[in-house]
């Protein structure tokens, strides 16, 4: 039922409660799931979803995901059975198949953050933080201590609501909200002192304050040395995991969100690497193929990369597994180039192109393009449901195109009367990728 659940969320796109509305007016969906008959009440509350997420880990997933394709290219490769046979004999096997590898982001569902912006939110958090631990002291302390929040807010909204401000405007305005914020936390460290306790906040509090102060640190750092960058940088008071990601690509040069390395085969995509912080991708084609030898007992016969991944170590490291990198050779161009070797440039490129597509199908269709999700662990889990739901919708197409087939003219195409069904050909097309056994006569099971 969880993991049922996760699929039908990240299918529609829908949120949890929707999610979960869905499920309790369609059977279908209460079927999948695993329940037995048709209720009208709710199988379960939405927040249960964030639950599902906690328990089933983005590794788990990854798991499940690489355990049903590698079933569906075993059955659809005919030289499955000589490997056995291979290996007996001691030969080596033969690289086979194609990958290709790229990284893109998830970017996450936060406010563009502006130095400006995330101090003012910080003030008022601690304007309110200062509030609730004010409360059980106010007889041992009869006055309050100032916040000047009335002109602080003043102060922020003279600069954050013009549409043009100058460098001395805005820095000018980002030092006196850092005065305010300074201020601020010195009063809560007073009234720890006073006699306050923490335990009067929320833990969302606690956690708030913890990256408050990381938050006054990082900016009063950039504010002295005019920099515009520190190591770990927090762009966000709710979700501080989150770093930006800088791409240079045209209309979004940063992203904020987490950054992932993903490698395709046959089609199927696979989250081999998520990670918050900014990485090079290239430095992980040779755990990326070490992967796909573990799942498939084989190196690749081409790697079709993107040119951050043709480094001459990743080249030397192919090269001397017989694996062919895609993209011309290091150093200067020659003048003259044979047609051959444009050709495969050509075709190497159009075939890369099929990440792409997967990303965009992620991003467009199933919600990849704004991870909802707040927590690091569930927005990694999240962000695998995605993929693994992208790579059943491929084998649920198969299915159904198959099933049409039943209606279709084998030559001409076209649809046929359902007394004159084709029966022989869609049986032959059933049991060359395997979904029918004609030994056992029964329908295999299909993921």
């Amino acid at each position: 039922m969880a993991l049922g659940t996760l699929i039908i969320k990240g299918k529609l796109g829908t949120s949890d409660r929707e999610t979960i509305e869905k499920i309790r007016e369609n059977p279908y969906l209460q079927y999948f799931i695993g329940l037995n008959c048709y209720q009208q009440e709710p199988p379960l509350e939405s927040s249960m979803l964030v639950h599902f997420r906690k328990r089933i880990d983005g590794e788990l997933i990854n798991k499940i995901n690489k355990k049903i394709v590698k079933r569906e290219i075993d059955k659809s490769d005919k030289e499955v059975k000589k490997k056995d046979c291979l290996q007996e004999k001691g030969e080596k096997i033969k690289n086979k198949g194609k990958l290709i590898l790229d990284a893109t982001c998830t970017p996450a569902d936060i406010k563009y953050p502006t130095d400006l912006g995330i101090l003012n939110q910080a003030r008022i958090e601690t304007e309110r933080i200062i509030d609730n631990l004010y409360k059980p002291l106010r007889v041992k302390l009869r006055k309050k201590p100032r916040t000047s929040r009335i002109i602080a807010r003043k102060e922020y909204l003279k600069v954050a609501k013009k549409r043009k401000v100058s460098y001395q405007e805005r820095r000018k305005a980002i030092g006196k909200q850092l005065k305010y914020l300074k201020k601020n936390l010195g009063n809560i460290e007073d009234l720890i002192q006073a006699g306050a306790s923490l335990e009067n906040l929320s833990k969302r509090q606690k956690n708030c304050l913890e990256t408050i102060k990381k938050v006054y640190e990082q900016q009063q750092s950039m504010w002295e040395n005019k920099t515009q960058s520190v190591p770990q940088r927090i762009v966000s008071l709710t979700q501080p995991h989150i770093r930006p990601i800088v791409r240079g690509k045209a209309g979004k040069p940063i992203e904020f969100g987490a950054k992932l390395s993903v490698s395709c085969v046959d089609n199927y995509v696979f989250l081999d690497k998520i990670s918050w912080e900014n990485f090079n991708e290239s430095c992980h084609l040779k755990e990326q193929v070490e992967k796909y030898k573990e799942t498939f007992g084989y190196y690749p016969e081409s790697v079709h990369v993107d040119k951050i991944y043709r480094t001459r170590e990743n080249r030397n490291w192919c090269k001397e597994r017989g694996i062919r990198i895609s993209g011309p050779k290091l150093g200067r161009p020659p003048k003259n180039v044979s047609e051959e070797e444009k050709k495969q440039a050509h075709s190497d490129e159009c075939f890369r192109n099929a990440i792409e597509g997967k990303f965009g199908q992620a991003k467009r269709r199933f919600s990849l393009n704004l991870v909802m999700t707040k927590l690091p662990e569930t927005s990694i889990t999240s962000i695998a449901i995605t993929f693994l739901v992208v790579n059943l919708s491929k084998l649920l197409r198969q299915f159904l195109s198959l099933f049409l087939s039943l209606f279709t003219n084998n030559r001409t195409g076209e649809l046929i009367k359902p007394p004159f069904i084709n029966f022989d050909y869609t049986l032959n097309n059933f049991y060359v990728l395997k979904l029918i056994d004609l030994s056992e006569n029964s329908w295999s099971k299909v993921a």
